[in-house]
């Protein structure tokens, strides 16, 4: 227990877990209460974001679970009105929302196409028009939005529409940054590397390794110059970091968490 975020109001967006272990958005979710942060759980997975919040509560700490379609607007509306209903106000929004398909530009079907952009943009986008004005009425807040280093570098998997949304991340967050500088919110984006998460799981199993999962942990793991992956809480610390005072004067960058990955094949 810490009190880097104490007496601060946070929502965490994709704060289940896409499988068993700890996602990016429950780890962070998990990390920002034990700081001292009351803690909105949005996951269009209800069971996953009430399994995030229970983890708070039985550690005694206060978070509300909330199911959400966050490409869709009107939910997006009403739950930061209802976070400002229930605490009155939204210190910090962590965006967590990604998923992958591992195909190049000729084998990745249209609708597809659409959905994963749809998914991995569309729910910053929202979630910002409707929170910033609350951040701008209070006068302070911090946004940290998760990307990839898959948006700076080729890692070995065609996954086109991945790659090209979380290019998008680091302009969206500096675009905000930017326009609201002066006014209180700090905008940063979380750039991991190749994570050892159950997002990775059954996306990338057939991509790296035939179908087998070990093997493409293996590989992965090979890939690092650390000699591993990362995991969720490498990624949860460094929104902490951003989301908390300690980054006061930090806005519009991008901080990479991966090993050395991006330094070694820049």
């Amino acid at each position: 227990m810490g009190d880097r975020l104490k007496g601060r109001v946070a929502i965490v967006v994709g704060a289940g877990s896409s499988g068993p272990g700890w996602g990016n958005g429950k780890a962070a979710a998990v990390l920002f209460a034990r700081e001292g942060a009351k803690v909105l759980c949005v996951d269009i997975n209800e069971a996953a974001a009430q399994e995030t919040a229970q983890i708070i509560g039985d550690e005694g700490n206060e978070a509300v679970a909330v199911q959400a379609d966050v490409t869709v607007a009107v939910q997006v509306e009403n739950l930061v009105a209802g976070c400002v209903e229930r605490w009155g106000g939204v210190d910090i929004l962590q965006n967590n929302v990604g998923i992958l398909d591992s195909s190049g530009p000729v084998e990745l079907d249209e609708a597809e196409w659409d959905r994963v952009i749809t998914v991995n943009l569309k729910p910053m986008f929202l979630t910002c028009k409707y929170v910033i004005p609350v951040m701008l009425h209070q006068g302070r807040g911090a946004i940290v939005n998760v990307g990839s280093i898959a948006g700076l570098r080729w890692l070995g998997v065609p996954y086109i529409t991945y790659s090209t949304t979380k290019g998008a991340v680091p302009p969206f967050t500096r675009s905000i940054a930017l326009q609201y500088a002066s006014r209180g919110i700090r905008a940063n984006a979380v750039l991991p590397g190749l994570m050892n998460t159950p997002m990775i799981r059954e996306p990338l199993k057939d991509a790296y390794a035939g179908g087998d999962v070990e093997k493409m942990i293996e590989i992965r793991d090979a890939q690092c110059p650390m000699g591993h992956m990362g995991d969720a809480w490498d990624v949860a610390m460094a929104s902490l970091f951003l989301a908390s005072d300690e980054a006061r004067y930090i806005t519009g960058t991008e901080l990479v968490v991966d090993g050395g990955v991006t330094a070694k094949i820049s």
